[in-house]
């Protein structure tokens, strides 16, 4: 069972209703023992992930679209990667990035006890750099790196999907700091990510193919497609 505690980290400075998202949780069903205990590591070591909410989230739209191939940017320890490893199936590929080599080497134990190593490219470096010498395209890429970089990321990406390919992005509403809104728990510098993220906003809404969408659930993931 996960620990009671585990959920702290990524739900601080959500912007839910009250209570709301404890109901939201209280929903969800036990997570096997490989996530519970990433989730125990990441609430006491302070390794931001995405959360188990969000993490279904992420896992049905890629089951729903039948995504086979996932660029992952910013991947920290894995628990998202396990995610979508799981989604895509047998014969799919997910791919890993991170700048941190121990981050990398600890996921790998993780997906090698999930039992999706195998689908599982671990790539150590510059998730934009990595991403750029993709030749191949991708149903899925999903962004989760600094907020400060997603308008370059985004314009990045798109040539990186398939036709009809989805761009994830977590943290969009930046805990409501796009918005001006002060949070608790969070140091005052981090606003300045609110201004890259507004303008990103803007291009998407007006580039996009088809209307973005923004589900507020705890991390606000966006979707472009």
């Amino acid at each position: 069972m996960p620990d009671k505690n585990a959920n702290a980290y990524w739900r601080m400075g959500g912007i839910t209703v009250e209570g709301v998202e404890d109901y939201l949780y209280s929903l969800l069903p036990p997570r096997d023992e490989v996530l519970a205990e990433m989730e125990a590591e990441a609430a006491k070591n302070r390794i931001p992930i995405i959360g188990p909410a969000v993490a279904r989230v992420l896992y049905q739209l890629a089951t729903i679209g039948g995504a086979k191939k996932v660029f992952e940017m910013g991947s920290a320890i894995g628990y998202s990667t396990i995610w979508w490893a799981r989604a895509v199936g047998d014969g799919g590929r997910v791919v890993y990035t991170d700048g941190d080599p121990k981050k990398a080497d600890r996921a790998r134990r993780y997906f090698e006890r999930a039992g999706v190593g195998e689908r599982i490219t671990v790539r150590v470096g510059d998730a934009l750099e990595l991403l750029s010498e993709e030749k191949e395209p991708y149903d899925i890429v999903f962004c989760d790196v600094d907020k400060t970089d997603y308008p370059r990321v985004f314009r990045m990406a798109l040539p990186h999907l398939r036709p009809g390919g989805l761009f994830i992005a977590d943290n969009v509403l930046w805990s409501g700091r796009v918005a001006g809104w002060p949070t608790l728990f969070v140091p005052h510098y981090l606003f300045e990510a609110a201004p890259p993220l507004r303008s990103w906003q803007g291009w998407e809404f007006s580039n996009a193919i088809t209307p973005p969408a923004h589900p507020s659930i705890s991390i606000e993931p966006a979707v472009v497609r």
